[in-house]
């Protein structure tokens, strides 16, 4: 499977064709991703949360996220990989926010960054990293790394004046160069106007049906991440409950003395080999 690149998913738009978006945090699922045809990955900030155990994505590092993306790179090598940039790692200037924005693709492989909010201060990072050779996807909407202003983790655009704000920020934002934007927790009728006049591919999570493609955490859909779940994710399948079950399973047969059984599970000498280092056991 080719990588693919601005050009298909320009491409994708024209026809009508939607981008399928999940996220991934490590080797393993970013290879069973890759595997299921998954078109772009996102290594999202949100691994402070689902991988790390923190109850927001403010601790998350940049080393946290190199890492991570590093993994997820090497899982799936043929697919696009976003690298979500982490709390204050590009808020302080333009050139903090180049610098980090250019050690995910230096070092981790990525192939574009993101960054949340729409404001002009935002705007302005978004013109330096892109001019500085760097693709940038946009996050507006329900911005996890803004909460304190938002109001906390709650559905945004929600009144005539609050969406409009969120389409005069999509549009600042691809006027800044940004190549896509993930819009997020917003009405169907914002992510519909926003999606409608927009001229580059736009993603959504809990956005609605008409944006041109969808994200997902993957550990909500697959049910593994059970602190809560927001009212726009579709479960697919109950993992955690299979892991659960057969970590269960596994503490029983060992208690019970069922696990290994020697003739399926164990390696294995000759008679004679045994018999020999029986017998030099006793020397």
């Amino acid at each position: 499977m080719a990588k693919k690149t601005i050009n298909d998913f320009a491409q994708m738009v024209e026809n009508g064709e939607k981008i399928v978006y999940l996220t991934a945090y490590d080797y393993l699922t970013a290879k069973m991703e890759e595997k299921a045809g998954v078109d772009m990955i996102l290594v999202g900030d949100s691994l402070g949360m689902v991988s790390l155990g923190y109850d927001t994505t403010f601790p998350v590092t940049m080393d946290d996220m190199i890492r991570h993306c590093s993994a997820v790179r090497r899982g799936a090598p043929n697919t696009f990989i976003v690298g979500d940039m982490p709390y204050m790692s590009y808020q302080i200037s333009n050139e903090q926010a180049i610098a980090n924005a250019g050690r995910f693709i230096k070092e981790a492989g990525a192939d574009c960054i993101k960054l949340e909010g729409g404001g002009p201060m935002i705007a302005e990072r978004i013109k330096s990293i892109q001019q500085a050779g760097i693709l940038v996807m946009g996050h507006i909407g329900l911005t996890p790394q803004l909460m304190g202003q938002i109001g906390g983790y709650r559905a945004q655009g929600r009144s005539s004046a609050a969406a409009m704000k969120i389409v005069n920020e999509a549009k600042a934002v691809e006027a800044a160069g940004a190549f896509s934007i993930l819009v997020e927790g917003i009405p169907t009728a914002v992510g519909k106007a926003i999606t409608e006049r927009a001229g580059i591919p736009i993603l959504g999570i809990g956005a609605g049906s008409y944006t041109h493609g969808q994200l997902l955490i993957y550990a909500d859909m697959v049910g593994m991440y059970d602190n809560f779940t927001p009212k726009f994710v579709k479960k697919y399948a109950n993992v955690g409950e299979v892991l659960v079950n057969a970590f269960k399973e596994y503490t029983a047969e060992v208690r019970q003395g069922q696990f290994p059984i020697d003739d399926e599970h164990t390696y294995k000498m000759s008679d004679a080999e045994v018999k020999e280092f029986l017998a030099a056991l006793d020397k």
